[in-house]
């Protein structure tokens, strides 16, 4: 499967969405989703953005994007600061353009083929001035094929990989790109993992009891977003543990397309806590699998046995 040109959008794509982004990052404004999660303008417009780009280079493409239209129903000062932003970007673009675009990434169904996308992968961290990603995937038949992180605020990079042929990190401002390859920890006791700042979307009292069974003692390397599955992916860390917060807690599907082929193709392994490969034919979630584990490969199954034993 040649991918070289989607691989070429999906690069430009998610460097416009990092350029936008970090243009709002000073002076956040942000609304409630109905789940009561902070939206911004950088959201809508990053997701606007990146579905034109989609749609006007690769046409009769399928986008599962986080975001829909549906915020901006009675809130009209929102509508005028996203489009406001998006020409920043794309000068021409009229209001229903923009809307447009937005419900592109509103599939219902998820087929054969089809983009995902998370446009702020990490809100929190975002207004936080932290971290936070643009995360873009390629799924065929169920399985991610292609992936862009763009992480503005981790070395200002962008990570990518295609089945097959490997993980790389390339710069914002251009420059050559470089392959990166996941550490090689083989005893647990000297790993780094990484997990969530937010407590809400990880267990951190089980993680802290995997460590403890594990003979892990360093500090776990908290931070937002999918620059996680790139510290794994570059050998910041050794392991990735999202451990659900409850039990009937699902997993959405942008928080992880991208992130999870980057450490595969990096020489690392992904799975969920069963060991169960990540299902993405299922729709907007991932409700065949429980939690999630990306490691360097080596641990993978002493982090599995310790998550047994607890």
């Amino acid at each position: 499967m040649n991918l070289d040109r989607e691989l070429g959008v999906a690069l430009e794509a998610v460097k416009a969405g990092c350029l936008l982004s970090r243009a709002v990052q000073q002076g956040i404004t942000s609304v409630a989703k109905e789940d009561r999660s902070p939206v911004t303008i950088a959201d809508l417009g990053t997701q606007c953005v990146i579905s034109m780009r989609l749609m006007n280079h690769l046409p009769g493409e399928t986008l599962i994007g986080e975001e829909d239209t549906k915020i901006f129903e009675g809130r009209e000062q929102l509508k005028s600061q996203v489009l406001e932003l998006v020409r920043r970007f794309e000068p021409d673009t009229d209001e229903d353009q923009m809307m447009g675009a937005i419900r592109f990434g509103s599939q219902p169904a998820v087929p054969e083929r089809f983009w995902v996308l998370d446009p702020i992968d990490g809100t929190k961290g975002f207004l936080r001035g932290d971290q936070y990603a643009i995360a873009l995937g390629l799924v065929v038949d169920g399985r991610v094929v292609l992936g862009v992180l763009g992480c503005p605020n981790y070395g200002e990079r962008m990570f990518y990989a295609v089945t097959g042929r490997g993980a790389f990190a390339v710069h914002l401002n251009g420059g050559d790109k470089k392959q990166i390859n996941v550490d090689d920890v083989a005893d647990p006791s000297r790993a780094v993992f990484c997990e969530s700042v937010e407590s809400a979307h990880a267990a951190h009292g089980d993680h802290a009891k995997i460590s403890e069974i594990l003979g892990m003692t360093r500090a776990p390397f908290r931070m937002d977003s999918q620059c996680k599955y790139a510290a794994v992916a570059q050998g910041d860390a050794s392991i990735y543990l999202r451990l659900p917060s409850r039990k009937d807690y699902q997993e959405c599907i942008w928080d992880h397309a991208a992130g999870s082929i980057l450490v595969e193709e990096a020489g690392g392994r992904v799975s969920d806590c069963d060991d169960k490969a990540l299902d993405f034919t299922a729709g907007r979630r991932l409700v065949n699998n429980r939690g999630i584990i990306a490691t360097n490969g080596r641990i993978h199954d002493a982090v599995l046995a310790a998550i047994a034993q607890l």
